[in-house]
C-alpha cells in the first residue's frame, strides 16, 4: 500500500490561543502537510487546551504573570521575546509582543474554535490563526466578545452565529471534556501533536521534523504488518 493511498491519518492539534509556541507550531505543521501534498492524506483537528484555566475574567499583567509562572526577569522576557520574534519570522508569522499587556482567559476563544470546527474545520484553522494575529501581532484582548467576533469574520464564519454561541454556554460542556481528556493523557503543556490517538509529538517542531515524523508513521501504517 503507498502512502497516497493509506488510510488518512487523524491529526490533532491540541493548543492554546495565547501560546507563542502553538503559533510556531502551527505554522510549521501546516507547512509541512502543504511540502507533503497529495503523497499523504491527512485531517487535522484543533483540540483545546487552556494554559490558565484559573485566571479571571479581567485577566493578570503580563509581566506579573511571567514573575510569579515563571520566575521571568525583565532581561529573561526580553531576550525570550527576540527570540520568538526570529522564530516567528521563519514561519511567516509576526510577534510584536510588547504590543500585549495582559494573559487572559480564553475559555470562550475556546468555545468559538470548538463550535467552528464541527461546522467548517478549515474555516476553525482560519479562526485559530485570526485569533493567534489578533492577540500575539496586534496586542488585542482574545477574551473580549468583540475581538472574538471580528476574527470570526476574518475567518469566514457567520458573526451572528458565532455572536449566539458566546451569548450563553454553548460549548462549554465540550471543551472542558476535551481539555479533562488531554490533561488525563497526561498532558501538562503546549503544543502537542497526537497522531492517531496513539503517537503523541511535544513541542513545536520545525516543518521538517513535522514532514518526517508523519511520513514514518505513515510508512509504518501503509507497511502490510500493520494493515
Amino acid at each position: 500500500m503507498s502512502l497516497a493511498t493509506a488510510r488518512p491519518m487523524q491529526l490533532a492539534f491540541v493548543s492554546d490561543v495565547v501560546c507563542p509556541w502553538c503559533v510556531l507550531g502551527l505554522r510549521a505543521l501546516e507547512s509541512a502537510l502543504a511540502t507533503l501534498g497529495e503523497t499523504l492524506a491527512c485531517t487535522l483537528q484543533l483540540e483545546p487546551y487552556q494554559l490558565n484555566p484559573g485566571l479571571p475574567p479581567e485577566g493578570e499583567d503580563i509581566g506579573t504573570h511571567l514573575r510569579r509562572k515563571y520566575g521571568s526577569t525583565p532581561e529573561a522576557i526580553e531576550g525570550n521575546q527576540a527570540r520568538l520574534k526570529a522564530l516567528g519570522a521563519e514561519v511567516g508569522f509576526r510577534f510584536e509582543l510588547d504590543q500585549r499587556s495582559r494573559i487572559v482567559n480564553t475559555f470562550d476563544a475556546h468555545r468559538l474554535l470548538h463550535w467552528a470546527g464541527h461546522h467548517d474545520p478549515a474555516a476553525a484553522l482560519r479562526l485559530k490563526q485570526a485569533l493567534f494575529v489578533a492577540y500575539f501581532t496586534d496586542g488585542q484582548d482574545v477574551s473580549a466578545q468583540a475581538v472574538l467576533l471580528s476574527a470570526a469574520r476574518v475567518a469566514g464564519l457567520d458573526a451572528d452565529a458565532a455572536a449566539a454561541v458566546l451569548a450563553g454556554d454553548a460549548e462549554a460542556e465540550a471543551v472542558r471534556e476535551r481539555e479533562d481528556f488531554w490533561r488525563h493523557q497526561g498532558l501538562r503543556g503546549v503544543p502537542a501533536l497526537v497522531v492517531n490517538g496513539r503517537h503523541l509529538v511535544e513541542g513545536a517542531q520545525t516543518a521538517e521534523v513535522y514532514a518526517q515524523i508523519l511520513t514514518r508513521i505513515a510508512a509504518d501504517y501503509a507497511s502490510p504488518a500493520s494493515a
